[in-house]
């Protein structure tokens, strides 16, 4: 069901700039879904030296750091990167929230797409299970922004 559903979907990264930033709380789950998440973007033609890292504390940061990015206009789209594990206090719920609403405004003003890549998982296995192998969600992030790019292109050309 996956391919019919991608079946004919842009994914061409040739000639745009990404950003991917990445919180290094829960860091190797985090670096799994960069790594994957850049290898994808160079294997549908974007170049490596138009794949710009960057790294902040945790997940609560990302928004001010893609916000600070999309304003440069440097960039053609961004991968926020982040993982939050359920604890025992309500820190997930506002952790989540705030991070979630954050990237979604710093997106709608900028107009820049942005691809949410933040596991929020009840645990450790869970978020393992979503950074690795098949089901890596670096991967999907990646796949999501040079999608929207391309759509946003052919809606701002009328193609």
């Amino acid at each position: 069901m996956r391919e019919s559903y991608t079946k004919g979907t842009n994914y061409s990264g040739r000639g745009t700039r990404i950003g991917i930033v990445s919180a290094r709380f829960n860091g190797r789950i985090v670096e799994a879904m960069r790594a994957s998440a850049q290898t994808t973007l160079l294997g549908h033609d974007v170049a490596e030296a138009d794949v710009i890292c960057r790294h902040v504390p945790g997940a609560f940061e990302l928004p001010l750091a893609c916000k600070a990015m999309a304003v440069t206009g440097d960039f053609d789209g961004l991968i926020a990167l982040g993982c939050v594990i359920r604890g025992d206090t309500p820190h997930f719920e506002y952790v989540c929230q705030g991070c979630t609403t954050g990237i979604q405004e710093v997106s709608l003003q900028s107009g820049i797409p942005i691809a949410f890549g933040l596991l929020t998982t009840d645990t450790l296995n869970q978020a393992l299970q979503r950074s690795t192998g098949d089901n890596n969600k670096g991967h999907d992030a990646a796949l999501c922004v040079l999608e929207m790019i391309n759509v946003l292109r052919t809606i701002r050309t009328g193609e």
